[in-house]
């Protein structure tokens, strides 16, 4: 009976340390093209879509879509050089509920920044930390994510509307 529960022990530590997957880094975020979903939400959109020129390549487009039945949803995400999220989303829906969905919770703080002659909002305590564009009527920009403001504020300044 001993040497039985020594060859079952043997056997569990067998299968723990050759079949298990024991690697703990992020798995690896596939690139997407944005290029058609853009062009789409440009046409379809009743607002200027945002979209980022001229970001560095280290800066990884992960996920996009154009919801028209939602509001004229739009999201793109991308995965920054140091692993983190940052996503831009715009929409028509009501303002207080889609930053509320944007930034997964987070509040508006009294601190704004100038960026690229365009004035955004902080916003913190969420899931997400974000930046909402400021005076853009019929639609609502939030770039956000678990990102640095630092970041947040690069992708906002790469943003071009059209």
């Amino acid at each position: 009976m001993i040497l039985s529960l020594a060859l079952i022990g043997i056997a569990a530590m067998g299968v723990w340390f050759f079949a298990i997957p024991h690697d703990d880094r992020a798995p690896d975020l596939k690139r997407v093209d944005y290029q058609v979903e853009l062009l789409t939400a440009r046409r379809a959109a009743s607002y200027p879509v945002a979209a980022p020129e001229g970001l560095p390549s280290t800066w990884k487009a992960t996920s996009v879509r154009f919801q028209g039945e939602d509001g004229d949803r739009w999201h793109l995400g991308f995965q920054t050089p140091d692993s983190q999220y940052v996503q831009i989303e715009q929409s028509t829906q009501k303002p207080a509920v889609f930053i509320g969905e944007a930034s997964q919770g987070a509040s508006a703080t009294t601190k704004t920044e100038t960026i690229d002659g365009r004035t955004w909002t902080q916003y913190t305590g969420g899931r997400y930390d974000a930046l909402v564009l400021n005076g853009t009527p019929g639609s609502t920009t939030v770039v956000a994510g678990t990102a640095s403001f630092t970041e947040l504020a690069k992708l906002a300044a790469a943003l071009e509307m059209r």
